[in-house]
């Protein structure tokens, strides 16, 4: 079964949105170094902290020399040394050694009109046309500096500010595999927060959690969120660290 991120409905497997809400549902898949079960965007294995981005195969580029404008036209201009040895149609008839059957020489061909008849000149730069500066809006500027968040926790009334840099912010206690950015390492009852516990993702003005894998598992409002599932928080939610409410967060937006 796939619980829905949005209203916990349980839906069957291989169900692309919520038969509740009609939330998209997150796609799933396998940790190719332990078999557990992550998101398909998911940059960590939370079971094993394996990199699940080493193995993605980059795309292979095959570079062909291409000959260049200048190096194309000149090739088939007469006159170009590497036509040298081609006879000059424009000026001689090979039907007979002086000229044609009945013995006049051709007339020269006039050159053509401009410049196209002395030289080709090369195509212009990229640098020669003006860039123009991005345009950007100070409303949305504004209004992306105002979107915070923080977590509160209940025991100690100590606030912790999501860092707003970050789109993937790693929630456990220090660590040389992953360390985390929000360290709970000093709270009371510290000890059942695992080292990688829960990861929070900002996609716009959203914010995501979700349990990588973590022993006694993450609760939001008592209720434990599935592994491979994510929930979306809301202001006022209540994010549990392990069982019985121990350590326990209060998610705010400002």
């Amino acid at each position: 079964m796939i619980v829905c991120p949005n209203c916990n409905h349980q839906n069957p497997e291989g169900a692309v949105q919520c038969e509740a809400c009609y939330t998209p549902l997150p796609a799933t898949t396998n940790c190719s170094n332990c078999g557990a079960t992550v998101q398909t965007d998911a940059n960590f294995c939370g079971q094993c902290g394996f990199n699940l981005r080493t193995n993605t195969p980059l795309p292979s580029v095959e570079e062909t020399s291409m000959p260049s404008f200048v190096e194309f036209v000149g090739a088939a201009t007469p006159g170009n040394s590497s036509s040298a040895s081609q006879p000059d149609l424009f000026t001689t008839n090979s039907l007979g050694p002086e000229g044609n059957e009945l013995g006049n020489s051709l007339p020269d061909v006039a050159p053509l009109p401009g410049s196209l008849g002395k030289e080709l000149l090369p195509p212009p730069l990229a640098s020669d046309f003006p860039v123009p500066s991005p345009v950007v809006s100070s409303d949305s500027h504004t209004r992306l500096q105002q979107q915070t968040a923080k977590l509160l926790h209940l025991r100690t009334d100590t606030p912790l500010e999501l860092p707003p840099q970050l789109s993937l912010i790693h929630i456990g206690k220090w660590n040389d595999r992953i360390p985390p950015d929000i360290d709970v390492s000093g709270f009371p009852d510290s000890e059942i927060v695992s080292r990688i516990h829960a990861d929070i993702r900002v996609e716009g003005d959203a914010f995501y959690i979700e349990d990588v894998g973590s022993s006694n598992g993450t609760y939001i409002n008592n209720m434990l969120i599935p592994l491979g599932n994510r929930h979306r928080l809301r202001s006022g939610d209540r994010i549990s660290l392990g069982k019985g409410d121990r350590v326990t967060f209060l998610f705010q937006i400002s």
